[in-house]
C-alpha cells in the first residue's frame, strides 16, 4: 500500500523503480510526523460511518489556533510538549499578527475509549469579517463546528456572524467556553450570552491552553456530528472547496469526495471548464507534511494533484467527476468581491516592473485581489487594486514586503459607487480620479454607494458613545437588544465607505478595546460624496485626491493640508497647498519660503571652501522625492497625508 501511496508516476514507471519507491514513500510517511505512517494504511479502510469533518469558528483571538494546536496533541498529530505555537498558521503574516487568514485542514486518527478509530478532518478557519469568504468555503465542506468563546470576553461580532453562516448551511453546532483557566473568567456570564444569542445551553468549559476539559471534545463532536452523507458504490462526484498554487507542483486542490471513491491515475472532469484531468498525487494534510495516499473515499478530505498550471483553471465550488458519468455542477460559491480599492505603487520610481512581476507571483497564491493598470501623472505606472477590507489591504501590502521584498505606496481607500450617466448607461467608479472626470464633464445623473448592515457587541456602558458614533456616521439604527445586564448589542445600516476609514479605531477607543463589530452587505443608497483634490502650487496631484462626504470636505481637507505643510521642506519660494472640491477651494495653507545664503559665513579664503558649502546645499535638495512641478514632496508627506490618523486630531 505504501508503494502505491507514493503516487505521481506510470504503472511500468512504478514496476521499474519499486524497491526504490518503497523506500522514498517510507521516508515521506515518516517525515509527516508521529502517527502518519499508520493514519496512511488505515485511512481508506475506516468506513464513512467513522469519518467526521468540521472546523473551529470564532471571534479573533478567541484561541482558535491554540485549540487546534492542542487537539493535535491530543490525537498524536504532534508530541506533546514539542507543539509550534499556531501549527495551521503558516504565513508570516498570520504568526505575527496572531491571526488566521488562510483556511487551512489537518487529518486526525482519533481512537475512543471502545477502541474504534475515526478519521476526523479539521478544516481551520479565519476569524476576521475579511476574511468571511474563507469560512464559507470551510463550511462548505464540514458537518460540523466547535463553536469557541472566550470566557474573558463573552460572545463577540465575528462570532454571531459566523454562527448564523454555519446555521444557514445546516451545520451541527459544538459550543465550547475557552480560557476558564484565567483568573477573571466569567463561564457562567458567557454561558448566558451564548443562550440568549445561540440558544445554546450546553457549552463545555476548557482551557486550550492547559488542557482543562479537552478530553471531552471528541466525545462531544463524535456525538453531535453527523458522518459525511456520501455514498461510496455511487458515482464520482468531488468539490473543490479550495486551491492555492505550489512552486513545484502547480496547482493544487483542496477537495471533498461527496460520493465514490477516486484513486490515483483516474481521470476526472470538471464540471465548470469541461476539461479532464489525472489524478497526480493524493495527500492528507499533516502539520509536519502530507501524507500520500493510494485512494480517497467519499466523505474524506485532501489535497490533490491534477496538473493544473494556472490558478484560473481551480474555480471554488466546482464539482469533478468521471467522464464516463458526468455529474451536474453542485451550487458553487461566488467569487468574492472587492469592497474597498487603492493605488498601489513602487516607492521606486523605476520599480513598476519589479510591482508588477511580485503581484503577479502573489495573485498566484490569493485570486481574491482583484487588479488593474492605473497611470498618475505624480506617481507614475501602478495598479488598481480591490481588495475584501482593509485588512485584507494592510495583509496584501505586508505579505509583499514579507515574501516578495517589495514596499509599495497604497492611495486612500475607496469603495464602489455606482454611476448612472445621461445615456441611460452604468458604470463601476473605483477610483477619486474616475468620479472628478465624470463631474468635470457633467455627466452624471445619479450616484449610489453600498451600504453594509453592522452588528455591535460591546458592555452596555459604552452604547452611548457608539450610537452617537454610528449616527455621525450616517447611520441608521436597525435594532438594539440586551444579551445581559452587562452586554448590548447594536445593529446599523451604515455606508461601506464609513467602515473603510478609521471607524474601527474610533470604536475600539470609544469602548476602551471591548466592543466588536461585523458586517455584511445591506443594499445601496445615494450617495452625497465628493471628490476632494489637493493643489500644490497650483498643480494638482492626483495620488492624494480621494472621495469623501459632502459635509466633511471642509475637515477633511483643513486635515490634509495642514498634514501637507508639516512633512514638507522649505524652498526659496513659497509653497501654497490647496484642497479643493471641483474649482472651490475649501482649505488653504502656505509653506513660507526661506532665504538662506549658505555663503553669508565665507568672508574670503581658498574658493573650495565656498564650493563645498554649495555642494552640500545642493545634496540635501536631492532629497528622494517625489515632484510636483518645481516642488519636490517626500515619500513621507504622502503616507502621512493618505493615513486615516492624518485626521484624528480634527475629530
Amino acid at each position: 500500500m505504501r508503494r502505491a501511496a507514493r503516487g505521481g508516476c506510470a504503472a511500468a514507471a512504478a514496476v521499474r523503480r519499486g524497491a526504490a519507491r518503497r523506500s522514498l514513500c517510507g521516508a515521506a510517511t515518516a517525515a509527516a510526523g508521529p502517527q502518519a505512517e499508520e493514519l496512511a494504511s488505515v485511512a481508506i479502510e475506516i468506513p464513512t460511518e467513522r469519518v467526521r469533518n468540521f472546523c473551529i469558528i470564532s471571534h479573533v483571538d478567541h484561541g482558535k489556533s491554540t485549540l487546534a494546536d492542542r487537539m493535535l496533541e491530543m490525537t498524536g498529530a504532534a508530541r506533546p510538549g514539542e507543539r509550534e505555537a499556531q501549527s495551521l498558521d503558516s504565513l508570516a503574516v498570520e504568526r505575527s499578527r496572531g491571526i488566521t487568514i488562510k483556511a487551512q485542514t489537518v487529518s486526525l486518527l482519533h481512537e475512543d475509549e471502545e477502541g474504534e478509530r475515526w478519521l476526523l478532518n479539521l478544516i481551520d478557519t479565519p476569524g476576521h469579517v475579511d476574511f468571511s469568504y474563507e469560512v464559507s468555503r470551510s463550511l462548505a465542506a464540514c458537518q460540523g463546528a466547535l463553536l469557541l468563546v472566550d470566557s474573558t470576553k463573552g460572545v463577540q461580532a465575528q462570532t454571531v456572524a459566523n454562527f448564523w453562516l454555519a446555521f444557514e448551511q445546516s451545520i451541527e453546532i459544538v459550543p465550547v467556553i475557552n480560557k476558564v483557566d484565567l483568573p477573571h473568567a466569567n463561564v457562567e456570564g458567557t454561558r448566558a450570552q451564548m443562550r440568549a444569542v445561540f440558544d445554546e445551553k450546553d457549552a463545555l468549559p476548557i482551557s486550550a491552553k492547559t488542557g482543562q476539559g479537552c478530553g471531552a471534545l471528541f466525545p462531544a463532536l463524535l456525538r453531535s456530528v453527523p458522518p459525511p452523507p456520501g455514498r461510496r458504490d455511487a458515482p464520482l462526484r468531488l468539490l473543490l472547496f479550495d486551491s492555492w498554487y505550489d512552486d513545484y507542483r502547480g496547482v493544487l486542490c483542496l477537495v471533498q469526495v461527496l460520493d465514490g471513491t477516486l484513486a490515483l491515475g483516474s481521470q476526472i472532469v470538471s464540471a465548470a471548464s469541461a476539461k479532464t484531468y489525472a489524478v497526480q498525487q493524493i495527500e492528507l494534510m499533516r502539520p509536519a507534511g502530507p501524507v500520500p495516499l493510494p485512494a480517497l473515499a467519499a466523505g474524506q478530505v485532501a489535497c490533490v494533484a491534477l496538473g493544473m498550471k494556472h490558478i484560473q483553471e481551480a474555480s471554488v465550488g466546482d464539482t469533478f467527476s468521471d467522464p464516463a458519468a458526468p455529474q451536474p455542477a453542485l451550487p458553487g460559491f461566488q467569487k468574492p468581491q472587492p469592497m474597498v480599492f487603492a493605488g498601489m505603487y513602487p516607492l521606486e520610481g523605476e520599480g513598476f516592473d519589479a510591482l508588477q512581476h511580485a503581484m503577479s507571483r502573489f495573485l498566484l497564491k490569493d485570486g481574491s485581489v482583484t487588479v488593474e493598470p492605473e497611470s498618475s501623472p505624480t506617481l507614475g505606472q501602478g495598479l488598481r487594486c480591490g481588495f475584501l477590507g482593509l485588512l485584507h489591504l494592510e495583509v496584501v501590502q505586508q505579505r509583499l514586503q514579507q515574501e516578495h521584498d517589495m514596499e509599495v505606496l497604497l492611495t486612500s481607500p475607496t469603495v464602489p459607487l455606482r454611476a448612472t450617466l445621461k445615456d441611460g448607461s452604468q458604470l463601476e467608479v473605483r477610483s477619486p480620479e474616475a468620479l472628478a472626470q465624470l463631474k468635470l464633464e457633467d455627466a452624471l445623473v445619479s450616484l449610489n454607494e453600498p451600504l453594509v448592515k453592522v452588528t455591535i457587541l460591546s458592555p452596555s456602558e459604552y452604547v452611548g458613545g457608539l450610537i452617537t458614533l454610528c449616527e455621525e456616521s450616517g447611520g441608521q439604527l436597525l435594532s438594539q437588544s440586551f444579551l445581559s445586564a452587562e452586554h448590548a448589542m447594536l445593529q446599523y445600516s451604515l455606508p461601506l465607505a464609513e467602515i473603510a476609514t478609521e471607524f474601527h479605531d474610533r470604536l475600539k477607543t470609544l469602548s476602551s478595546g471591548y466592543a466588536s463589530f461585523d458586517y455584511e452587505p445591506h443594499g445601496e443608497q445615494p450617495a452625497d460624496v465628493v471628490p476632494l483634490g489637493l493643489h500644490v502650487n497650483k498643480r494638482p496631484v492626483g495620488a492624494l485626491t480621494r472621495i469623501v462626504r459632502s459635509s466633511k470636505a471642509t475637515d477633511f481637507g483643513r486635515a490634509m493640508v495642514q498634514t501637507l505643510k508639516e512633512e514638507m521642506d522649505r524652498t526659496v519660494h513659497d509653497i501654497v497647498i490647496q484642497a479643493t472640491v471641483g474649482s472651490r477651494v475649501v482649505a488653504r495653507e502656505t509653506v513660507r519660503a526661506v532665504r538662506k545664503n549658505v555663503l553669508a559665513k565665507c568672508y574670503g579664503g581658498d574658493i573650495s571652501r565656498k564650493k563645498k558649502l554649495l555642494e552640500k546645499q545642493k545634496a540635501g535638495k536631492k532629497r528622494a522625492s517625489l515632484h510636483v512641478g518645481d516642488v519636490a514632496i517626500p515619500h513621507e508627506a504622502f503616507v502621512k497625508v493618505l493615513a486615516p490618523s492624518s485626521r484624528k486630531k480634527k475629530r
